[in-house]
């Protein structure tokens, strides 16, 4: 019996909340996949979690006035691409954006860009390691008591 040996990415990404009407509204990604997630990638050599996380969802939704409030959790699952097992370990980070105007990356397979409310996001994830990332954001940005 052979075992396969999963690749290993390391990456950083952020939930991004924005107030609207007195309310935090969540900005949630479609993927390539079809998938709705939180932008999220790579984190380049000699670069923090935090700085990869901001550059990263500044890329993928173009906002660029984004400021980091804390880290949220590190999440990881496996996935097989191009025949290959891979494991994935990703740190979310709190962010907050003082505008609303997104433009997807298109030429990463960033197909829309959406705001929603926290309950609205909560349903329209597609994994739910991303509704417990979501949970614990909206914790953070509005605790009870």
């Amino acid at each position: 019996m052979t075992r396969t040996r999963a690749a290993h990415e390391v990456a950083a990404g952020g939930v991004v909340v924005h107030t609207s009407g007195g309310q935090p509204h969540y900005l949630l990604i479609r993927d390539g996949s079809k998938s709705w997630g939180f932008p999220k990638g790579h984190i380049e050599p000699g670069e923090s979690p935090d700085d990869a996380a901001r550059r990263e969802v500044g890329e993928e939704t173009g906002l660029s006035s984004l400021v980091v409030r804390g880290e949220i959790d590190t999440i990881d699952w496996f996935f097989r691409f191009r025949g290959r097992l891979v494991h994935k370990v990703c740190s979310y980070y709190l962010m907050e954006s003082d505008s609303a105007e997104t433009s997807p990356q298109t030429a990463e397979g960033i197909t829309e860009c959406q705001w929603l409310p926290y309950d609205d996001a909560r349903t329209l994830l597609t994994h739910a390691n991303a509704r417990r990332v979501l949970d614990k954001a909206q914790s953070m940005v509005a605790p009870s008591g």
